[in-house]
């Protein structure tokens, strides 16, 4: 192996790492460790100066090892190994140090410290990167199709996205109609549109388009297989379909709150959800002539402490037809806050008030009281900005209620491997950086499966995922990550903990020359390293994080 020619570029951050830690005089220590030919200093590093900085560095002085010194691999290793390649340098003889997150945002008080500290991360992150080789990714055929769990608007618009792109599109509804919640829905908000005019037109699209093939009243029974090709099994009344795709797009949605047992639902006649109210009014039943609204039922307390975003919206959507319907109607609307988000929410919230839709604000430690005997006769409130108890006569009490997570997540999250968050929504990779992807690749997510959207907000996420789905599809291939499990086949016992252990269902025990050993899917492998750290034969490594590497950090660190 060539002798190691190391550049070392370390980043101020603005203030964030240049106002606690010495970065000139790190710049300088560095000069005097071994195979450290180059280092300098870039006031941001992931800027346009910076990255150029790092492909000059390499070419000007023969750098075969580059090390950055600034933030977080997270949202900025990809673009450094990028700049490594744009230069002709393996991308994987580069290693990030971070020395923000891990050292002067901790030590910010403490800037001698905190100086000290970056330079023991930053000549372990040196003795590694001697000892980095360079690995190459392998290509794998990405099957021209792909499959939409969901056959809501927003399942919809992405099936259709994807299928005027010319691939074929699987698109599976556990119901036995598309549309999803939106069927039952009134009119949407803004512009007032009838849904069931926009659930029709969509589903119509579906059914013309050729590239789409629709399975309804169906579930995603199985998913196997990694990005460009996962096997599907579904299962119906009439058995079970396989076929395989490319990649996946998940869009089951949520669904509304029932508050049983609140302010009397299920026990007073008068007592309904907004949903409910919306079927009234599609079929053009009256509210009533007092009408009050109750929101945040069920939402923003401490067994569910998110804000639904939509629900007010809706409320002052309902609470506005009522009024156009039936100008000498009563309506209020009893709220702890109003999320109306943006100018065009705003301006639809100020003409429910030019309506004459008053509103009331509560607070959770003195809600709402129901008065009646089997039907609600009126409602007790403290009014927040009166200071006063106020009584208020009511035909018709409607809850707002939250969007809630599908039960299905679950399986959803176990058979498709991934993520979860406390309330039960799925988790997508990163909320900034990848909003519609999730952390397995060739999985993408949109609309309220993922929280609570309007349908403005779905289906600009539907185009957004179909987006990305189509990107490896339009490819027809895909590189897996070089930084895997390799297992050392004469050593392996064929224990077959690491199979047990393994998230990712990468690693599976295959009969070789008469015993077991264990064989990693390289596709599959996502290099967490659990497997290699629980091998009791330590017959597993890891690429790009081999114990001769860790082991020469470790020695950096007490050297």
């Amino acid at each position: 192996m060539e002798e190691p020619r190391i550049g070392v570029f370390i980043c101020h951050c603005g203030i964030n790492i240049g106002a606690y830690v010495k970065v000139p005089d790190l710049v300088e220590y560095v000069k005097g460790l071994p195979n450290v030919v180059y280092s300098e200093r870039n006031l941001f590093t992931c800027s346009e100066e910076g990255v150029s900085a790092i492909k000059k560095g390499i070419k000007e002085h023969d750098l075969n090892r580059v090390v950055v010194a600034s933030c977080t691999p997270r949202t900025h290793e990809p673009l450094f190994r990028a700049a490594c390649e744009e230069a002709g340098l393996n991308k994987y003889l580069f290693e990030f140090v971070n020395i923000r997150d891990q050292c002067s945002w901790v030590h910010m008080r403490e800037p001698e410290k905190a100086t000290e500290k970056a330079a023991d991360l930053i000549r372990m992150g040196i003795a590694k990167a001697r000892l980095l080789e360079p690995l190459e990714e392998i290509e794998m055929k990405v099957a021209p199709s792909a499959l939409v769990i969901g056959g809501g608007v927003v399942g919809m618009e992405a099936a259709l996205n994807l299928a005027k792109q010319d691939f074929d599109i699987h698109l599976v509804e556990k119901e036995p109609e598309l549309g999803g919640t939106l069927r039952n829905i009134n009119k949407l908000y803004q512009n007032n549109q009838e849904a069931s005019k926009l659930v029709k037109q969509l589903a119509q699209q579906v059914k013309d388009n050729p590239r789409i093939q629709t399975h309804l009243s169906s579930k995603v029974h199985q998913v196997t297989g990694f990005i460009g090709n996962f096997d599907v099994k579904l299962e119906n009344k009439g058995g079970e379909k396989e076929f395989n795709v490319g990649t996946i797009v998940v869009a089951t949605g949520a669904e509304p709150l029932k508050p049983t047992g609140q302010y009397g639902y299920g026990k007073m006649s008068n007592v309904m959800t907004q949903l409910e109210l919306e079927g009234r009014m599609r079929k053009g039943e009256p509210a009533g002539q007092n009408v009050v609204m109750i929101n945040c039922v069920g939402a923003r307390v401490p067994e569910r402490t998110y804000c639904s975003r939509i629900c007010c919206m809706t409320a002052i959507k309902n609470a506005s037809l009522i009024k156009e319907a039936n100008p000498e109607s009563k309506v209020w609307i009893l709220h702890r806050d109003l999320m109306t988000y943006g100018v065009d929410l705003e301006g639809y919230y100020r003409r429910a008030m030019e309506l004459g839709v008053r509103f009331i604000r509560y607070s959770l430690d003195r809600p709402p009281e129901v008065v009646g005997d089997g039907e609600v006769e009126k409602i007790k409130v403290y009014h927040e900005l009166w200071r006063r108890e106020i009584e208020l006569p009511c035909d018709t009490l409607v809850l707002t209620t939250p969007l809630v997570p599908n039960e299905d997540n679950k399986d959803v999250s176990k058979m498709l491997k991934v993520s979860i968050d406390e309330f039960g929504f799925l988790l997508e990779a990163h909320l900034k950086l990848r909003p519609v992807e999730f952390a397995m690749d060739g999985v993408y997510i949109c609309g309220s499966v993922r929280w609570p959207t309007d349908v403005t907000e779905g289906v600009s996420q539907a185009y957004a995922a179909a987006s990305k789905a189509a990107g490896p599809l339009r490819m027809g291939f895909v590189t897996a990550e070089a930084i895997n499990a390799v297992v050392n086949e004469d050593v392996c016992s064929g224990c077959g903990v690491c199979e047990l252990l393994c998230s990712f269902n990468a690693i599976e025990l295959q009969e070789e020359d008469d015993k077991r050993v264990s064989h990693v899917n390289e596709a599959v492998c996502k290099g967490c390293g659990t497997c290699s750290a629980a091998c009791p034969s330590g017959a597993i490594t890891m690429h790009h994080f081999t114990d001769e590497q860790i082991l020469a950090q470790v020695e950096a660190l007490f050297s």
